[in-house]
Order: structure tokens, then C-alpha cells, then sequence
């Protein structure tokens, strides 16, 4: 199953935006690698459409994952219970560290499995509970 996706460089650190046509493995390879460096940030989306796009950020066992539906519509996922809902997580979106409340954090082992299902499923809203921004 192939996918397009843009993450951030593990060598640099910094988000490359220019996106990867790949299968499922390459993007699987990236998270990895960058989870060795303790954080990332990822964009995926199926390649036959523009939209969803599925964004996972993580710094070491926090993620965030977003959801845009289209170029006006955000939601955020509902976090499994990983943080206290009152406490705040600081993750990388693109270059920039941004705070999330607990509401808002998964374990990141839950959050890329969800991203894996999003390739397998085609679809973001059997995911779980999402919060339109």
C-alpha cells in the first residue's frame, strides 16, 4: 500500500516539507529513525487525493495526532488517558515546540498504530473521538 508523507529530517531536525510517494514500510522506517532521535513530526496522506491529511507529533512517549479535512477544516484526536488531562505536553509541529494539553496526548505507540490504520482503512474517522479547532 503506498502513501505520500513529509517529515522531519532526522538528520537536521528540521521539517522537509517535500512529500514521498512510498509504501507504508518507507514512512514506517522514518518514524522509527526519527523516534531514535527522540521526536518528529509527520505528514501522511493517501495518493490518490489531497485530502485527509493525518499529522502525528511526538516528542519521546507523547504524540499528537491532527487531522485536516480539507484546506479551511482541523481537528485534533482525543488523547487516550497517557497524561492527565490538566497537564501540558510540549511537541513539534513542523520546527516549532507547541504545548497540548493532557485531553489532546496518546502514547505514541498508540498514536503510529493509529496512522497505520488510517493507510490500511483510508480513512480518518473510525479513529476516534476528534475535536474540530
Amino acid at each position: 500500500m503506498s502513501v505520500v508523507w513529509a517529515a522531519t529530517s532526522p538528520e537536521s531536525g528540521q521539517f522537509h516539507p517535500i512529500e514521498h510517494r512510498s509504501e507504508v514500510k518507507d514512512l514506517s522506517d522514518r518514524f522509527n529513525g526519527l523516534r531514535c532521535c527522540g521526536q518528529g513530526y509527520l505528514e501522511v496522506r493517501l495518493p490518490d487525493r489531497e485530502f485527509p491529511v493525518l499529522i502525528l507529533a511526538f516528542r519521546d512517549d507523547h504524540a499528537v495526532v491532527h487531522l485536516m479535512s480539507d484546506t479551511q477544516r482541523m481537528s485534533l484526536l482525543v488523547g487516550d488517558g497517557t497524561v492527565p488531562s490538566g497537564a501540558e505536553v510540549e511537541v513539534p509541529i513542523m520546527d516549532d515546540l507547541a504545548v497540548f494539553t493532557g485531553y489532546f496526548v496518546l502514547n505514541i505507540d498508540r498514536a503510529w498504530e493509529l496512522v497505520h490504520d488510517f493507510t490500511q482503512a483510508r480513512a480518518a474517522e473510525p479513529l476516534g473521538e476528534w475535536h474540530e479547532l
